[in-house]
């Protein structure tokens, strides 16, 4: 049996790892927009080259990469006294086209920190807040975390998991994106189906404006952009509908699941992707759990009850979501297509 001495080791050990992670998450920022990752996935530099290649202080850098190196998200030799960064590094924070984008996460962080008073008076009194009240950098690193994602999975596995869908698009069909942000799944989706049609829908008209202008600069002539609520878009006859990471921050979860099917055709497909959760609260008591509930505590939930919506939040396991699609929307047909360590990824069907 451990002492409680013990067990306070422990826990102070895990406590200060955490406070490390914490005051170093602007540091992260910081590499991110001044280039610093980038360079150092190029080639091993001491302090005075990141310097001179950044155009940055050499003072500042020496403690940023001390920072760096005690967190693990940099290398150091020793002998030569440099720093680089090893492969998996840069793919997770200096390719953004790779898997996985750590400073676009990091963004996220900031939102988080910039809304702390909001939020200390929302658990006071219930309140809730609108997705466009947030920071801008929300915007930014939502679409920059949850891009990569897509990249890595979306036409290589969770359309092809769908029964048929990949064979539809590319024959030339119509698909919506519902809750789409910037517009970055419309835009993939697009540009791997260009017989088909494609619409993202928003109700925030800023991520709509820049969904339109991340289409025009990638060249994309079969995605449009419409300002609307999940409940009221217009048209009908879609192949395909999906909400991407989008259903549970919802005002009416269940009124935007029974405009889905309503506008589908008797054919068609729902795909619904959403944070990866377990039915059992406790069942999320590990990495990715605690990380969703942070984000659901300060984003989805707020979201959702600022329209007094339902607060189903990041975590609201697949029990509850195919309540909202069967029992609440009207579907037949929910199964789990597949998932990922960050997803859950559902099919629907009329």
């Amino acid at each position: 049996m451990t002492t409680i001495e013990d067990r306070l080791e422990t826990f102070l050990g895990k406590a200060v790892g955490d406070l490390g992670a914490a005051a170093s998450a602007v540091l992260v920022s910081i590499g991110d927009e001044l280039g610093l990752y980038a360079e150092l996935a190029k080639q091993p530099c001491s302090v005075e080259e990141l310097a001179r290649r950044t155009d940055t202080n050499e003072r500042y850098l020496r403690e940023w990469l001390a920072n760096q190196a005690a967190s693990g998200y940099v290398d150091f030799d020793e002998p030569n006294d440099k720093y680089h960064l090893n492969e998996e590094q840069a793919i997770c924070l200096a390719d953004p086209e790779g898997p996985v984008d750590l400073p676009g996460a990091y963004q996220i962080i900031r939102d988080l920190f910039a809304v702390r008073d909001r939020a200390v008076e929302n658990f006071r009194s219930g309140e809730g807040m609108e997705w466009g009240e947030h920071h801008p950098c929300l915007f930014e690193g939502t679409e920059r975390f949850f891009r990569a994602g897509y990249h890595a999975n979306l036409l290589t596995s969770w359309l092809p998991a769908l029964d048929g869908v990949v064979e539809k698009l590319a024959a030339g069909g119509r698909a919506a994106d519902v809750g789409c942000g910037h517009g970055a799944s419309t835009i993939l989706m697009a540009q791997a189906f260009p017989d088909s049609q494609f619409v993202g829908i928003d109700y925030h008209r800023p991520s709509i404006d820049t969904a339109r202008d991340r289409a025009a600069t990638s060249g994309v002539n079969n995605a449009t952009f419409e300002v609307a609520d999940a409940t009221s878009y217009q048209g009908n006859g879609f192949d395909l509908i999906a909400f991407f990471d989008c259903l549970h921050d919802m005002a009416d979860p269940v009124g935007a699941a029974r405009h889905a099917r309503a506008t589908l055709k008797s054919d068609g497909h729902c795909l619904l992707v959403e944070p990866f959760a377990n039915d059992n609260v406790a069942d999320n008591f590990n990495p990715v759990g605690r990380l969703f509930y942070a984000a659901s505590s300060l984003i989805c939930v707020p979201v959702s009850l600022a329209r007094r919506g339902p607060a189903l939040g990041a975590q609201a396991g697949e029990r509850r979501l195919k309540d909202v699609m069967v029992d609440g929307g009207g579907f037949t047909q929910f199964r789990r297509a597949a998932q990922t360590p960050f997803n859950l990824i559902f099919e629907a069907r009329p």
